[in-house]
């Protein structure tokens, strides 16, 4: 017999630990290789981490709600074989929490970790350890707008108001509690069915982040929307003549989405002014262009994954990176890095039938765009015989901008070469 040490594994170039939310197998279960063991959650999203071997399930160091970083051992396993590696356990034995929260040494902060059950919102056990130790009240720690997934508050974010909450008034901030002194805590209010036949489901905990993340998105940006008609005809026209040649030789469909986010991305680039972010009073000039592309899960929920350096992908590349992304959404296959460092995002709300929408700005970016549906409309057509009536192929685009930073002639220029792109589509351009 052997012992295999299960390791948390890396998740991403910038994601360092994660949250245990669930522990899928018990003590003493037999698990197979690449078998699910626990599921994780990091500040973009929850993944699941598998076995690398098969055997027996004989020790978990770490508990749910525990935080780990990339690299620790978190279980271990006893397989029959002689090449697993040695569990060194007088390594692993010592506390998870106190290893991963170095802005919080004290036992008082360790302590606390399980505090503000109150609350709706996920927090990890790293932001409510520093919470504690700087006292923050529940109310403060609701009120900070996280730049995590979701809306979720990371632990950049607590440092960062805690460093400035010097500045803020005095009201706002709440004396530090002694870790002796219990916490009154108020029940949630269940609703009450009035007849009796309504259904009354509390959200999951995903609905609950996306909407605190909305609610704080709202209340961060000053909000503006631009809108304007785009003739794609012609974009429908080569799609439908190369689609079907296009998979045979790609292996991969071709849908409008990929088109779409290639002009997207052109227009970035003439517009670097759209491709920030807003940290406080200061303005970051993103360097690369990575585009967030909204989806939706089986579920109902939402998710951002990110087409990474998106400006550098022709047609062929971005089909498959968007057909990549999206299929790994819907099957919960997502990494915790492919829903990172999103400076733009696109939304096709068009997917639903819907004409055109008011997205809502996915912190910290300052932008997002709406791909409305396409429809056969009557139109004008200009000719140099005059002028015409004809059935085109139309749709909006529906640009929200933060108007913090970006002003109605930037926003709306912005939009306006993105319509100008599509609606000068080569049709007899080579994927």
């Amino acid at each position: 017999m052997a012992k295999f040490e299960l390791k948390l594994p890396k998740m991403g170039e910038s994601v360092a630990e994660a949250t245990i939310t669930n522990w899928l197998k018990n003590i003493g279960d037999s698990i197979s290789a690449d078998e699910a063991v626990l599921e994780i959650a990091t500040d973009k999203v929850d993944s699941e981490v598998p076995s690398e071997v098969s055997g027996t399930l004989t020790e978990i160091l770490f508990q749910v709600n525990d935080v780990v970083k990339v690299g620790q051992t978190i279980a271990i396993i006893e397989t029959e074989g002689g090449n697993a590696v040695a569990a060194p356990v007088a390594e692993t034995v010592a506390t998870p929490v106190a290893e991963v929260v170095k802005t919080v040494e004290t036992a008082q902060a360790v302590a606390a970790s399980a505090d503000f059950k109150s609350s709706d919102k996920f927090f990890s056990p790293l932001v409510k350890n520093i919470a504690n130790a700087e006292g923050v009240s529940l109310s403060e720690l609701e009120n900070i707008a996280g730049s995590g997934k979701d809306g979720r508050v990371t632990k950049e974010d607590i440092l960062n108001y805690v460093k400035n909450r010097g500045n803020q008034p005095a009201a706002q901030s709440a004396a530090p509690v002694a870790a002796s002194a219990p916490k009154a805590t108020t029940p949630i209010a269940t609703p009450v069915s009035v007849n009796g036949g309504d259904e009354i489901v509390e959200m999951d905990r995903m609905r609950k982040l996306i909407s605190g993340y909305m609610v704080a998105s709202v209340q961060t940006s000053a909000h503006v929307q631009s809108f304007i008609e785009v003739d794609v005809t012609n974009i429908v026209k080569w799609r439908d003549r190369v689609k079907n040649a296009f998979e045979k030789r790609e292996g991969e469909k071709l849908t409008f989405t990929p088109i779409f986010m290639e002009a997207v991305a052109k227009a970035l680039k003439d517009f670097p002014g759209m491709n920030i972010s807003v940290d406080g009073e200061f303005i970051i000039k993103r360097k690369n262009i990575n585009l967030g592309m909204a989806a939706a899960l089986p579920n109902g929920n939402l998710i951002v994954p990110v087409i990474k350096n998106a400006d550098q992908l022709n047609l062929v590349g971005m089909a498959k990176a968007v057909n990549d992304l999206g299929n790994r959404a819907k099957a919960g296959k997502l990494k915790p890095d492919d829903t990172q460092g999103g400076t733009y995002t696109v939304t096709n709300v068009g997917t639903f039938g819907s004409v055109f929408g008011t997205p809502i700005i996915n912190q910290p970016q300052v932008g997002i765009l709406a791909l409305g549906a396409i429809r056969k409309v009557p139109a004008v057509i200009e000719t140099p015989e005059g002028d015409f009536i004809g059935i085109r192929q139309k749709m909006f685009l529906s640009h929200s901008y933060d108007h913090r930073v970006v002003d109605g002639a930037l926003g709306g220029s912005f939009v306006k070469r993105v319509a100008d792109y599509l609606e000068a589509f080569d049709v007899n351009r080579e994927y």
